[in-house]
């Protein structure tokens, strides 16, 4: 989740103080790859051009399926997404950035304990520590051919396959490198470890105009 690094041993980025917790849940993903184009040209503000999706931004419809094989759930995620790129702090602050801290940074919660700390926490060293939380080989992705287009002849030095990447500021797996959090409003949770007692469960987000955060409410459905 959003503000919610696990611990992982191998992760040397620093890490933010325990200030926030959400319900947003995140994924890595390549700018270069279809999907961040399309949560941009989806999204209120129907950016389609190139230099409009290589920062932060986006707010398209988004939907994820999660399976559980050892317990016999799938959990379906409905909502909007967002894309956090390395422009998300800085001395200015596109229309995208001020998205992505209104839309994602309204859902996020101070923890107890939290109350005080909030400028401590930092939008760019959350980013950094997701890149961190990747292993080596999964940051030298980053620094691939660019994916989807045409192989003629062989790749230049700087991008290459099966690359590791040490180094977290490395910057052209960097500059490649998004993290996606998806803003939930609706969220399926099928079980069916026992076909004969399967459940369906719907839980969606009742806003609340006050703060923005709302409620979720629950309905049992049949699978």
């Amino acid at each position: 989740m959003w503000s919610q690094l696990p611990e992982n041993k191998h992760n040397t980025a620093p890490k933010n103080p325990r200030v926030y917790d959400s319900d947003m849940p995140t994924f890595t993903t390549d700018v270069r790859m279809q999907k961040v184009g399309q949560l941009f040209a989806s999204s209120a503000g129907h950016a389609a051009k190139d230099d409009q999706v290589q920062g932060s931004g986006g707010g398209g419809p988004c939907e994820a399926v999660f399976w559980v094989k050892e317990k016999g759930t799938q959990w379906r995620v409905k909502g909007t997404a967002f894309v956090v790129a390395t422009d998300i702090e800085g001395e200015k602050e596109s229309s995208g950035v001020r998205t992505v801290k209104s839309e994602v940074g309204g859902r996020m919660r101070v923890v107890e304990g939290g109350e005080g700390k909030e400028g401590e926490w930092s939008w760019q060293k959350e980013l950094t520590g997701h890149f961190g939380n990747c292993s080596p080989g999964m940051r030298g992705s980053w620094r691939n051919p660019p994916p989807g287009t045409p192989v003629k002849g062989e790749p230049d030095q700087d991008h290459q396959l099966a690359q590791k990447v040490e180094d977290l500021e490395d910057p052209i797996a960097r500059s490649n490198f998004r993290v996606v959090v998806i803003k939930p409003d609706e969220v399926e949770q099928t079980d069916i470890s026992d076909p004969a007692t399967a459940r369906r469960w719907k839980y969606t987000l009742v806003a609340d105009a006050q703060d923005g955060k709302g409620e979720w409410t629950t309905e049992e459905l049949w699978p």
